[in-house]
């Protein structure tokens, strides 16, 4: 049974038709009672009706339709586009046509609300980006301007300010690297250079490198206790270095005096090494760890200035990691701590 909803333009020029001529039809033989009569109006209005109906629906209608569809795609029809507008078009219901439109609505819809998500992001990097160049600049600036106005021969001050301003000028430096290393991350640039190393040795130099930080706030940097029997991984050595040199220093300065930073190691069916660091930390709050690794995303503005760095080290962890073609999380609880997993690829025969 044909639902009134979902006529073709045939099926309803059809049945308009078929409404208009039985009546009149009917009024004909009342005042004409011979059935071949009858049969030949009916015949003759059906056939004139349909034609005239199917006529005004395509011409009309189904015209504005086409427009519609050629209005929303926003350009020239191909040879595909033009025979569904000429032969699937005109078969379709009105409310097939509709639910085309309103799937073409959403798509819109939602490509709209990526841009604008985008275009947010955009503006926020740009405005991280430049509070990240104009605090160490104006430093900079105020440090040599105190100078030229006479400090420069004043020796209780003067060298005081130009180890402030060598500071500032390493941070500049060291936001320009990272950018720089960040963007090759991203355009895929930059080739790794895999091969096979011992995991725990590696992170053992890292400690190493970082043990006057560490010592600084008494942070013991330890790898858990099961996790000693060296596991080999196939990786680009000094991506990785940096990793952990980016994940441990960051559990040092968001650290507690008298913490411990623990680092884990396990072996997942033979293809992947997970790696845990972990620390007891401030922790990190529910609403921020979905944005964690994105370029310049800080939990706490205040605190971030005072232990400085880029904002870029986790969105370069998690860069490094990806061009590994494996992944990296967190796990944090506030005032329990923080867990930054990632998994390796297994020792490469």
């Amino acid at each position: 049974m044909l639902s009134r909803k979902n006529f073709t333009p045939h099926q309803l020029a059809a049945f308009t038709a078929l409404v208009l001529s039985v009546p009149i039809s009917l009024g004909i033989l009342l005042f004409e009672p011979v059935w071949w009569v009858g049969l030949l109006f009916f015949v003759v209005i059906f056939l004139g009706s349909f034609g005239l109906i199917l006529f005004t629906l395509q011409t009309f209608i189904y015209r504005k339709i086409k427009l519609i569809y050629k209005l929303i795609s926003q350009t020239k029809a191909s040879k595909r586009e033009e025979f569904y507008y000429k032969n699937i078009l005109p078969q379709k219901s009105i409310d097939e046509v509709r639910e085309d439109v309103e799937t073409w609505a959403r798509q819109r819809k939602a490509e709209i609300e990526i841009l604008q998500q985008n275009e947010s992001f955009r503006k926020e990097f740009l405005q991280n980006l430049s509070h990240g160049l104009k605090t160490p600049i104006f430093a900079i600036q105020g440090y040599v301007d105190t100078l030229l106005n006479g400090a420069l021969h004043n020796d209780a001050v003067n060298i005081k300010f130009l180890q402030n301003a060598a500071r500032n000028i390493d941070r500049l430096v060291n936001l320009v690297d990272d950018l720089d290393e960040i963007t090759k991350l991203e355009t895929g640039t930059q080739e790794l250079n895999q091969q096979n190393f011992i995991i725990q040795d590696l992170l053992k130099e890292v400690y190493e490198s970082l043990s006057i930080k560490s010592d600084e706030k008494e942070i013991k940097c330890i790898i858990k206790k099961g996790c000693e029997l060296p596991i080999t991984v196939y990786a680009d050595k000094e991506k990785i270095r940096q990793v952990f040199i980016n994940l441990v220093d960051n559990a040092i300065k968001y650290g507690k005096q008298h913490g411990t930073i623990e680092s884990s190691f396990y072996n997942v069916d033979g293809k992947q090494v997970l790696i845990d660091i972990s620390d007891d930390g401030a922790g990190i709050a529910e609403e921020h760890l979905g944005r964690i690794f994105e370029r310049f995303y800080r939990t706490d503005l205040a605190r971030s200035r005072k232990v400085g760095g880029s904002g870029l080290g986790l969105s370069i962890c998690k860069h490094i990691i990806e061009a590994h073609g494996q992944s990296i999380h967190v796990r944090s609880k506030i005032d329990v701590g923080s867990t930054f997993g990632f998994t390796l690829q297994s020792k490469k025969n």
